[in-house]
């Protein structure tokens, strides 16, 4: 049997899972390379923690985001399903609306999706949830770039129903969607490659202080009370929730010279 054999919800799931696998896969092996291999000897002085996960800790992440990818396979059928029964006239609407649409209906995608995952991501530390939903990503305290997708059943289901919700609501074209996915794996990678990558001033700040840096993801590992934010800070220094100690363990990791290890040890 082919792929033009199968009936089209299971052709429609392979096309999903195989898209965001490979997303995956190329994001999250594309950073771990890069900045735990090739580059370590330079940005040794930007790791933020001492210690390095292990290689368990990184085949259980990725065996994890890999089941987390399948839900966001499945869940991402509610579009097609919606799609085909001709429920979803947004992507339709949108290209309709120009190119100023676009991009302002990418711009306002990566907001409601920062809200979306700071309050669910807030709910299910609630400690009657947490469990359930949570402690899966959770237990990788030091995290790695294959960490992004490394969740619970729960949580994966909560992340994979932003992008049905809103297309359902808001008229978006397909290939905003698209670039909406590719900066939220980027980011999400990023995010927990545990190094501090992010621009500062001379003094130690954060150079685009609305950004949510490396150290500031970071520290929600450590320590999970604070610093729910994925993208931005707003919503953590609104609610009280940005952890007390940040903008000193920022400064602390963007002061220290990039290239003195490595000098000191003839690297």
């Amino acid at each position: 049997m082919t792929e033009l054999d199968l009936p089209p919800v299971v052709f429609q799931w392979l096309a999903n899972m195989r898209t965001d696998l490979t997303r995956y896969v190329v994001f999250a092996v594309g950073v771990w390379l890069v900045l735990w291999v090739l580059l370590a000897p330079v940005l040794r002085a930007r790791k933020i923690r001492d210690e390095t996960p292990s290689a368990r800790q990184l085949l259980i992440e990725f065996g994890c985001s890999v089941r987390s990818i399948a839900i966001f396979s499945t869940v991402g059928l509610m579009t097609f399903g919606l799609e085909r029964m001709g429920w979803l006239p947004g992507p339709r609407i949108a290209q309709g609306l120009g190119p100023v649409w676009f991009w302002v209906s990418l711009g306002l995608m990566v907001l409601a999706h920062d809200a979306w995952f700071y309050w669910t991501h807030r709910m299910i530390h609630d400690r009657r949830l947490f469990r359930v939903f949570h402690r899966r990503h959770h237990r990788s305290n030091n995290p790695s770039p294959f960490t992004a997708y490394s969740f619970d059943l729960g949580e994966a289901v909560i992340n994979a129903l932003f992008v049905p919700l809103w297309v359902l609501l808001v008229p978006t074209v397909w290939p905003a969607v698209g670039l909406f996915m590719l900066h939220q794996i980027v980011r999400n990678t990023i995010g927990h490659s545990g190094y501090e990558l992010f621009p500062a001033t001379r003094d130690g700040r954060p150079l685009l202080p609305w950004l949510s840096t490396v150290t500031h993801h970071d520290l929600h590992h450590a320590q999970a009370g604070y610093n729910y934010g994925l993208y931005f800070t707003h919503w953590d220094r609104w609610m009280g929730t940005e952890h007390p100690d940040y903008a000193a363990r920022f400064a602390e990791a963007v002061r220290r010279p990039v290239f003195r290890r490595a000098v000191a040890t003839g690297g």
